[in-house]
């Protein structure tokens, strides 16, 4: 990819806007090619005029902390968009978190147990971040993001700012409505007064499963399927000999097979060839179409 070829398009800003940035070192798996441009907005405004002025024809892709994000070893042609410090502030109004879309989920459970506020404990189980979660519905432990949401604050592609009660966004298993095209800037999170102790050992407990039970210190991207109506990923994948299985320096993972690791040394083509071939399987012996939940991006190298 060519600097020249977006850097003189693209309209000035006031945060950062770096060019030609290999991707890899901000994904969980480690792999991946670069982006032509890398924009790290000021503050709203600064992604909303962004937006505006940013020719149509640019394709622009957010990316929050990649947890459960693929980048293709070809890379990322257009601006990623990589939300920053502004973006990741949480305040408490009564019974109501407020939080930016850059905040980890975790602390966002944090701020909320703090408060005395129940029902926001799913959110220490997952290591990704509130726009991330308003994306894919994210959610653990029998709770999802749809069940505490009130309302969601976007920037859309012409830069404008659109608010939304959580029951217009259309969430599903996984998914939601929105449009691929918006910005997710901030989220408004409605919790339950309780004991703030009980609070804290609900977390607590769902830390120590996710430790017991996930490849956590390894390089992953969390689950890699979602799970298919009334089954659980892994045993298909279990089923098909999976457990353990690599291609390159891609691997699933031993102790939980809907889990891919990077070994050290893969590309983004071996978790592709990897997560196909498992699909594969398991669509030739069950009859059941995995869907990737790790979303995946870019080009081919």
């Amino acid at each position: 990819m060519s600097v020249t070829a977006i850097s003189d398009r693209l309209p000035e800003v006031r945060g950062k806007l770096l060019f030609d940035v290999p991707l890899a070192p901000y994904t969980w798996l480690r792999v991946g090619g670069v982006a032509e441009a890398l924009f790290i907005p000021a503050d709203e405004a600064d992604l909303s005029l962004f937006l505006a002025a940013c020719p149509k024809g640019i394709a622009v892709f957010p990316m929050g902390v990649a947890s459960n994000l693929l980048v293709r070893d070809g890379g990322v042609r257009g601006v990623v968009v990589r939300l920053g410090p502004a973006f990741a502030k949480v305040s408490i109004h009564g019974n109501q978190v407020r939080a930016g879309a850059a905040t980890l989920d975790k602390s966002v459970a944090r701020a909320a147990a703090k408060a005395g506020l129940a029902g926001l404990e799913f959110y220490a189980g997952i290591p990704g971040t509130i726009g991330g979660a308003l994306r894919m519905n994210a959610g653990c432990y029998g709770a999802e993001t749809k069940d505490r949401l009130r309302q969601a604050i976007a920037i859309d592609r012409l830069g404008r700012r659109v608010v939304k009660n959580a029951r217009d966004i259309g969430f599903s298993y996984r998914h939601s409505d929105a449009p691929e095209d918006w910005i997710f800037v901030e989220a408004i999170f409605e919790g339950t007064p309780g004991d703030r102790a009980k609070i804290q050992a609900r977390m607590d407990e769902i830390t120590a499963r996710r430790e017991s039970s996930q490849p956590i210190r390894e390089k992953t991207g969390g689950s890699t399927f979602a799970n298919p109506n009334g089954h659980k990923s892994w045993q298909l994948i279990d089923a098909v000999g999976g457990r353990g299985r690599q291609i390159g320096g891609a691997k699933m993972s031993e102790q939980h097979c809907n889990f891919m690791i990077n070994t050290g040394h893969a590309s983004a083509a071996d978790f592709e060839a990897l997560g196909e071939g498992i699909r594969d399987d398991v669509r030739k012996q069950s009859g059941i179409e995995l869907r990737w939940e790790i979303k995946r991006v870019g080009e081919p190298q």
